[in-house]
């Protein structure tokens, strides 16, 4: 492991990875599928670049979960260990960017959640008590197009 990454593991030590740096988002996600995925109130998930990602060791153990939960792609996908089933990065995607489930973090990312998504979903016996933005699908979508424009 090199000095000065963040580090992050599954709950049995098969598969761990770095990351370079932490960019962000951190969202906080209370869709359905999310919450079905981490049998929690939300999912904290860490947006990272591709290229500053590296998995270390368990590749052979990473699996992948896909839900066709949408009309065009991407489905809905969440890798897990097979081993002990803890959510991890999809190692294999070819996509520029990679969420990263902050509870595989082993280094704390000098990174704080930015804001709460899917708020309209969240679980009923759930309060969101803390004061980051919450949007709802329709404010997410214009935010990430908005992030797109040049």
């Amino acid at each position: 492991m090199r000095k000065n990454m963040i580090h992050g593991s599954c709950l049995c030590g098969g598969v761990q990875f770095e990351i370079a740096r932490a960019v962000g988002p951190f969202e906080l996600c209370h869709c359905s599928l999310c919450r079905k995925a981490s049998g929690s109130a939300f999912v904290a998930g860490l947006g990272v670049l591709r290229d500053d990602f590296r998995l270390l060791q368990g590749s052979g153990l990473v699996k992948k979960y896909e839900a066709p939960v949408r009309e065009t792609p991407p489905a809905y996908r969440r890798c897990f260990c097979s081993r002990c089933g803890s959510p991890v990065p999809d190692p294999f995607t070819d996509s520029p960017w990679l969420e990263i489930p902050a509870g595989a973090l082993d280094d704390d990312p000098q990174l704080r959640p930015d804001k709460h998504i899917f708020v309209e979903l969240k679980s009923s016996w759930f309060s969101i008590t803390d004061d980051l933005p919450q949007l709802d699908e329709k404010a997410l979508v214009r935010l990430r197009r908005a992030r797109a424009q040049p």
